[in-house]
């Protein structure tokens, strides 16, 4: 079965962010609710074409960097698939490595939904923003059960 990958890294505007260490990990169901906002938006710019309410909820950083129409366009060949994703709002999200705000100030959260017929797969980077935690990062692959 194929596997899908869509990334949208911006490691090099992250460099220049001021570190916020003074924020503390979310606690897990928390964490899980960042988690699933995140995809369950993605998935519906896929779905649906339009990035404006995804750009919106990023971390203004991303936000000053990338319009709705340049996301459309980098998460173009993922949005071909159509693949759907509401399968992970009924599965917890399992951890991969331990959740933690790395040196730019970013809760850094890594993990999958064990959902079928695939596996949804997540690198996501939040940012205080305006207030709360936001994406600044996301990363999802979707893989057939069985693939690693």
């Amino acid at each position: 079965m194929r596997s899908h990958l869509v990334g949208f890294f911006l490691s090099g505007l992250l460099l220049v962010m001021p570190a916020y260490a003074d924020n503390p990990v979310p606690n897990v169901q928390f964490q899980e609710v960042l988690i699933k906002t995140s995809l369950m938006t993605f998935n519906d710019a896929n779905l649906t074409g339009n990035y404006t309410v995804m750009h919106a909820k990023m971390a203004k950083p991303f936000r000053e960097q990338l319009t709705p129409d340049k996301m459309k366009q980098a998460f173009k060949s993922f949005a071909a698939q159509a693949v759907e994703m509401r399968g992970i709002l009924l599965k917890p999200p399992v951890a991969t490595t331990a959740s933690a705000i790395d040196k730019r100030g970013a809760l850094v959260l890594r993990g999958y939904f064990e959902t079928a017929p695939s596996r949804v797969i997540y690198e996501i980077d939040f940012l205080p923003s305006e207030g709360e935690w936001k994406p600044i990062m996301l990363h999802v692959r979707v893989k057939a059960a069985g693939e690693g």
